[in-house]
Order: structure tokens, then sequence, then C-alpha cells
């Protein structure tokens, strides 16, 4: 099935509710949700802004349409549960958020539509095979393209012109992180900053990692997406790199110079 046709399925084009309707008019459709993160306040209201847009397409859950949640958090056993769960019940198209769930996904089916949100590197990550031509049962849209990485670095050069080193905070572990590390590494000569990684997965060896780096005069920090950025940026502002995040962009005078 076509990339446009999934689409339509999700909901994205007001053909969809009116051509369903004149094929089964008496069947309810059914649509699964698994989402990657805790059923937070956040998550609930993007998941109301969901339920609105449907609604205003002519679906209502409960009354043409079944919503199916589940809420997979970062265990890897449950997001594959609950994969399994809504595969069975058999629904019209699945929406999934993040890789994790995407991925698990697949696995479960390869003929149940799935539309994916908040995905990072769907081809290097094996979701789909290209992006003009998703290929398979999915498709959907990506975090950001990794060209845009590279803007980051001109960001964090332009707000603090004095940064003649960056370090870039990325989970090497997954293929988004070396990504992105690697276009901007090939971007930073032609800004004159010097970039190295800073790998790392648990929250004090981030600390003391960055710690070390903001010992040397004119560093800056580059985040990249990952679970602890908020706790990044806040770590950041106490040590005085300047830095750029991914959702939101905060800057710090450069250190001074050494003694």
């Amino acid at each position: 099935m076509r990339r446009r046709e999934f689409i339509t399925l999700l909901g994205g084009a007001a053909a969809w509710p009116h051509l369903a309707r004149a094929q089964l008019p008496d069947r309810m459709r059914r649509i699964g949700v698994l989402i990657g993160a805790t059923d937070d306040q956040e998550m609930q209201a993007r998941l109301a802004a969901f339920r609105q847009a449907l609604q205003q397409l002519g679906w209502t859950d409960g009354r043409n349409v079944r919503i199916d949640t589940r809420w997979g958090v970062a265990n890897a056993d449950d997001i594959r549960k609950y994969a399994a769960e809504l595969v069975a019940l058999a629904p019209d198209v699945i929406l999934a958020g993040g890789n994790a769930p995407v991925e698990r996904l697949i696995q479960a089916t390869r003929t149940v539509p799935i539309v994916f949100a908040i995905v990072l590197d769907p081809v290097g990550s094996g979701i789909v095979d290209s992006l003009s031509r998703p290929g398979g049962n999915a498709t959907g849209f990506m975090q950001f393209e990794y060209s845009l990485t590279a803007k980051w670095l001109e960001l964090l050069k332009q707000v603090a012109p004095a940064v003649t080193r960056a370090a870039v905070l990325r989970d090497s572990t997954l293929a988004a992180g070396i990504g992105q590390f690697a276009v901007i590494q090939s971007v930073a000569p032609s800004v004159g900053v010097e970039v190295s990684p800073i790998n790392g997965r648990d929250a004090s060896e981030i600390e003391r990692a960055i710690a070390a780096f903001a010992r040397t005069s004119n560093g800056g920090l580059i985040v990249t997406s990952s679970a602890l950025a908020e706790f990044i940026a806040t770590c950041s502002s106490r040590l005085r790199p300047g830095t750029n995040c991914p959702r939101s962009t905060r800057t710090a005078p450069p250190s001074p110079p050494a003694a």
C-alpha cells in the first residue's frame, strides 16, 4: 500500500470518512495507538488533539471508531507485548510514536498499516526502505531532517562567536545518535569549531563529562535528541557553556578565559 493511502487511513485527508462510510456503513472502524512514553499530562493532551482532529473529520471515538491505546514507556518487554495486543485486535490502522514501538509493530505485523510520528532516522533504523518510497506497511513523519543537525552547530557559533570547541551529547547505541554526530562533524571545520562526542546514558556520568569539558574556556554544548535532554539543559546552565538542544535552544556566554 502506498504512503498516501496510509495517511488517508489515519484521517489525514477529508475524503477517508466519506469513502469508508460508503463502503462499510455499519462497521465500526478501529485504530490502535502505541506510544513509547509515560501516560502523563503532556501525552494525554497530544492524544486529545488526535481525537479532536478525527472528530472534525467525522470520526468520534465510541460512535463510529474505537481507539485502543497502549503506553509502552521505555520497557522493551512491555512495548513488545502491547504491540502484539494491538495487532491481535485487528485494527484498520495503528498510530505509533517513537522508534521502539514502530519496530516492534513491524515485527508483529506486515499487513496492518502503521503510521508513525516522532521517529528518528526511519531509513537507518530499517523502518522504511527510503523516504520517497517507504515500502512495506509503515510510513509517517520523522522528528527532523538529518541535514538540519548541521544548523545546530552554525546557530551555536552565531549566538556565541567565541566558541571554538563543542561537545555533542548523544546516545552512541542509536543509529540516530551516530548519524547526527556525523553531520555535525562534517560542518565543524567550516565554522572553525572542534567537536567531540559525549557518550553516556547515565545522568551522573554525563554530568561529570560536561563538567570536565567546561573546565576549558570557549566551549559549547549541543544536546541531540535524548531522554535526558531536560536534565542536560539544566546541568549545562549551571556549567555555563553555550547550549543548543533540539527541542529548545538555550545559550549562555562562553566560559571566561582560564587564568
